[in-house]
């Protein structure tokens, strides 16, 4: 079990101690006797000779040997009220019932911790109940995702699986009626921004009111332009009883597989709201440790599995107020610190969170980019090493004809297709859907990257047109390797979406393309040498 409150609105893992010292404000009871009878190994059965102990402001997690106890601290915040033991209680249950719905082989369950007539406290029993717990199955910490990331070891096909984990999660979650959604739609998006930029305003010191003043502007300006699209998303069903902190700290490994734990129990209106909110708070996560890539292959995912690109143009703001909410307690850490190192490095974070929150709400213009060539030139490699980088946060939408065509055909991506899936008539409803998904994520805002052969005149030409329709950038590269080396690739392909080998290479050879006026690239070599030449011809900055 992790050692976290369930809140966004809380520090990083180095700020416990400062957590700690809120709650002492905010405690309404004595629980020193129960944290010194879970903290006594002599009270967890033989073989435990060690416990471990974290507190935060709102809970007190004691590790002993495979089994983690939560207890809810007695504190009363305007947000979180676990005052009273019955109130206690029933967090306790929520919390399991509502983590059960992604780990359910994590959360074992509440027991109640009693007293008996001597006096004496037990786990479980008959005697006089004077708190309740959260009975954890524990497991490896290096399994959390904050601590894979840190060692360097989330990999894309672990970050696509944790997406189908997310999707499939939001589907299936409860959706939520205005009078429920109190972080959702409009009126919630715009609390949330409120309250944050309230706070940072109380902090002069760490950000200027000048610069408050004009983050609260450009909240203001995506409000304007984004209200009815929140309100439209929440009338549409996309406001659920989501995780509210899906975060990588909240994300472990649990027998290989990706798994949410933690979500937020205290507080329903930080977890109703947008399913694309609540996703949000992973991306900014990404974002913040320098994993823009990830980001995008995890937006890219959760978007060819189920979204509505329409929302994209919510993106830019369900981004900020993550990142703002998360200044506004890094600045607040820091205010209870009391070592100046740990001072310093939390006015640090604070202030990369806010500039995060104002790039989030001043994105670039949408561009489309269509990367063309036959089968084995390395159209999507290229895609996806660009794609990061162009356009808003967390990088341009990516359309893949291969994928497209599975999606249209109905089955998954790595399904193989029959050879009438290839033939003319489906082959320009292909590349009609790349044309109509490509309009939709740059009316949104989004940058496009159209990854297709494109070996048509015609094909070439309409998905020019997109751009130009909208008044944007449109650039066209064709990439070109030797017929060797197109056959070797596609012949060396495991688990990829395309279906091509050395014969449709072969075919594809013969094909006559008419004058290609796109910027031709030689794709024979490394692909990191070809991203470099791409990324100069462009004029894109990969950090």
């Amino acid at each position: 079990m992790t050692a976290t409150t369930q809140s966004d609105q809380r520090p990083e893992a180095g700020a416990l101690k400062a957590e700690a010292a809120e709650a002492g404000a905010h405690v309404v009871a004595d629980q020193s006797a129960v944290a010194a009878f879970l903290g006594d190994p002599a009270n967890h059965g033989p073989g435990i000779d060690a416990v471990e102990r974290f507190d935060t402001h709102g809970a007190m997690v004691f590790l002993a040997g495979a089994r983690a106890y939560k207890v809810k601290r007695a504190v009363a915040f305007p947000y979180m009220d676990f005052s009273t033991l019955t109130l206690r209680r029933a967090a306790c249950e929520q919390e399991v019932m509502l983590n059960r719905r992604t780990a359910p082989g994590l959360y074992l369950g509440t027991e109640p911790v009693t007293r008996d007539a001597e006096g004496a406290l037990h786990l479980g029993g008959a005697g006089e109940v004077v708190e309740w717990v959260v009975v954890m199955r524990r497991f490896d910490q290096d399994g959390l995702f904050d601590r894979l990331a840190a060692a360097g070891r989330l990999t894309p096909d672990l970050m696509l699986r944790l997406t189908d984990a997310i999707l499939s999660f939001h589907e299936a979650a409860e959706r939520l009626e205005a009078g429920r959604a109190l972080c959702g739609g409009s009126a919630g998006q715009r609390a949330v921004a409120e309250e944050s930029l309230a706070e940072l305003a109380e902090r002069p010191a760490l950000f200027a009111a000048p610069e408050v003043e004009a983050l609260a502007a450009l909240f203001r300006r995506w409000q304007e332009g984004c209200g009815g699209l929140l309100d439209e998303r929440m009338a549409g069903g996309f406001v659920r009883r989501c995780h509210g902190d899906l975060h990588l700290r909240n994300i472990c490994l649990i027998e290989g597989e990706p798994t949410l734990f933690d979500c937020i129990e205290f507080n329903e209106a930080y977890a109703a709201i947008d399913v694309l909110y609540d996703l949000a708070f992973l991306l900014m996560d990404l974002e913040h440790r320098a994993l823009r890539p990830l980001a995008n292959l995890v937006l890219n995912r959760y978007l060819q599995r189920g979204e509505a690109l329409e929302g994209l143009a919510a993106l830019p703001g369900f981004l900020a107020n993550r990142a703002l909410v998360r200044a506004k307690v890094s600045a607040s850490a820091e205010a209870s610190q009391s070592e100046a190192a740990a001072r310093a490095r939390l006015e640090v974070e604070a202030r990369q969170y806010f500039d995060m929150a104002r790039r989030y709400l001043e994105p670039p213009a949408p561009r489309l980019l269509a990367v063309g060539g036959l089968s084995g030139s390395g159209k999507t490699t290229l895609a996806r090493r660009l794609a990061p980088w162009i356009g808003a946060a967390p990088g341009a939408l990516h359309l893949r004809s291969d994928v497209i065509r599975k999606t249209l055909w109905g089955v998954d991506e790595l399904s193989p297709l029959p050879a009438e899936a290839y033939g003319p008539g489906f082959g320009e409803r292909v590349y009609a859907e790349i044309c109509r998904r490509a309009r939709q994520g740059l009316a949104a805002g989004q940058a496009v990257v159209a990854d297709a052969v494109y070996v048509k005149a015609g094909e070439r030409d309409a998905i020019a047109a997109v751009a130009r329709e909208l008044g944007l950038r449109f650039d066209g590269l064709w990439l070109q390797a030797p017929p060797a080396a197109l056959a070797e690739r596609v012949t060396a392909r495991r688990a990829d979406a395309s279906d091509a080998d050395a014969a449709v290479v072969q075919r594809q050879l013969t094909y006559h393309t008419g004058e290609i006026t796109w910027r031709r690239l030689e794709a024979g070599g490394p692909a990191a040498a070809l991203a470099d030449s791409a990324a100069d011809l462009l004029g894109i900055e990969p950090a």
